[in-house]
């Protein structure tokens, strides 16, 4: 797939106009089956924004991301264009506004192909709870060539769009894995920046003090083009960092000017299959080939981030889904008084799993288990975010499996304790904050992809991005 780097040179030498760019990725996603978008944006409804990119190619004035065609996740506010969260509750929702993130894009100069198909609400694991239909993954099993698989999610129609070639980059956000796992599932690069890093402001929000949004790209150069644009201080975020925002691209490819330290929790290997066993084993050698000195480290707290994880992420789902009663925007029930519409609203508008998760958190966060679970999760994530700080006196990187296991078939799993199971290696991460990215490391028995996770320190994308780059060098996955 051809990178953003080699797309601008093409649109810079004249070797292709933004608007032939343009059709061409357009007219790919129009053919595609996989499901991977809730809604395309027509040549025509981009045609001022193609044209600008165009003039200012003519005249060398190009942006960052001048003409480059991205999918944005169907959670992302977006003027004038549908936001349904890939739910029922919002399909006919139009904002008026634009989301910080998607904001940035646009004034460096990318163009929107459509709204990235997601699971509803972001909450899932495989893309299957969207009220569009689950979203197919590009990846066939080999030995069993007729079985669709799932993209991983919640970001799954971005990773299927990027996997397929049919965007060049998509945006996604990560809760508690949404960026990684799907990434590793379809063989792309995903990024989840450090918690703070880009606004919150205009996205469909999910879990208040975990949403982050990020890149799903091609490459980690891609991906430190779009983190170049997306990170910024919003005064309309509480959450937001003011701190100061490096250029991510000028480390990628470079090598390290002081010995580096990458450090494989032995408690997250303890149940892996042979696959991601492998996979792990063959970044040693890759990472001492790139005279990385790796140690052994173990976390204290890896066996109850999940359950920690979902405590708090559905009570703050609980809170935040509490908007959508049928009343002042989204899908209104019938009813004969406000309770009715009220009940009718919301048990026709959302989907099992998000019905699922608003009952969790309700009941966690309710008199006389608010103590009990809610309190307590809180400070047992206190302590995993201490665990990570501890282990990182000792290292600059841990590396660890992205998920436990290969794409899966479609409706294989249906059970919602397996199905929260691909969140093991992601969910920790994701509670302390950290920044995380996806890479994909090889393939399975299957001929499916497999990812490995690395983990930095807090507002060190900088670094992570740099090692990554060279880890992928060393991977050659794409070549």
């Amino acid at each position: 797939m051809p990178t953003i780097k080699e797309i601008k040179n093409q649109l810079s030498n004249k070797n292709i106009s933004v608007q032939e760019l343009y059709n061409d990725y357009y007219n790919k996603a129009k053919k595609s089956k996989l499901n991977s978008f809730n809604h395309l944006l027509e040549p025509e409804y981009n045609k001022e924004n193609i044209n600008s990119s165009q003039a200012r190619y003519d005249e060398g004035k190009d942006l960052s991301l001048d003409g480059i065609p991205l999918g944005i996740k169907d959670l992302f506010c977006t003027k004038g264009v549908p936001t349904t969260a890939s739910s029922k509750i919002l399909e006919k929702f139009i904002p008026e506004y634009e989301s910080r993130v998607t904001q940035n894009l646009l004034n460096d100069g990318s163009l929107f192909l459509g709204k990235n198909n997601c699971d509803e609400f972001a909450m899932g694991s495989s893309n299957e709870t969207s009220f569009f239909g689950p979203v197919i993954n590009p990846w066939k099993n080999k030995n069993n060539t007729d079985s669709q698989l799932v993209p991983g999610g919640s970001s799954g129609g971005s990773a299927s769009a990027v996997a397929e070639g049919i965007c060049v980059a998509s945006i996604g956000t990560d809760t508690g894995g949404s960026i990684r796992q799907p990434a590793s599932l379809c063989g792309v690069v995903g990024l989840k920046p450090t918690f703070g890093s880009c606004s919150r402001w205009g996205v469909v929000a999910f879990a208040s003090s975990l949403d982050q949004a990020g890149p799903i790209t091609n490459s980690v150069e891609d991906a430190a083009y779009l983190l170049n644009s997306i990170s910024s201080h919003d005064p309309n975020d509480s959450t937001c960092s003011s701190h100061k925002r490096d250029n991510f691209i000028e480390s990628v490819g470079k090598s390290f000017d002081r010995p580096i330290t990458v450090g494989i929790p032995s408690d997250y290997l303890k149940d892996i299959n042979s696959d991601i066993a492998e996979q792990i084993e063959n970044t040693k050698k890759h990472l001492l080939k790139l005279n990385v000195n790796i140690v052994d480290v173990e976390f204290t707290t890896t066996d109850f981030a999940l359950s920690t994880y979902y405590i708090l992420a559905p009570a703050e789902a609980s809170s935040n889904l509490a908007r959508y009663d049928g009343i002042r925007y989204g899908y209104r029930g019938e009813g004969n008084t406000l309770e009715e519409i009220y009940i009718n609203s919301r048990s026709e508008g959302f989907g099992e799993e998000v019905i699922r998760r608003i009952l969790i958190g309700t009941y966690v966060l309710s008199a006389g288990y608010y103590d009990a679970y809610y309190r307590k999760a809180q400070k047992v994530r206190r302590l995993i975010k201490n665990d990570f700080q501890r282990i990182y006196n000792e290292v600059d990187f841990i590396l660890t499996p992205t998920t436990p296991n290969e794409a899966f078939q479609i409706g294989k799993k249906l059970d919602p304790i397996s199905m929260y199971m691909n969140d093991i290696f992601t969910v920790p991460t994701s509670l302390a904050g950290l920044p995380a990215i996806s890479l994909p490391s090889g393939l399975s028995n299957n001929g499916l992809p497999l990812g490995i996770q690395l983990i930095g320190n807090y507002f060190q994308e900088k670094s992570l991005l740099q090692m990554a780059s060279l880890l992928e060098k060393e991977f050659c996955f794409n070549e």
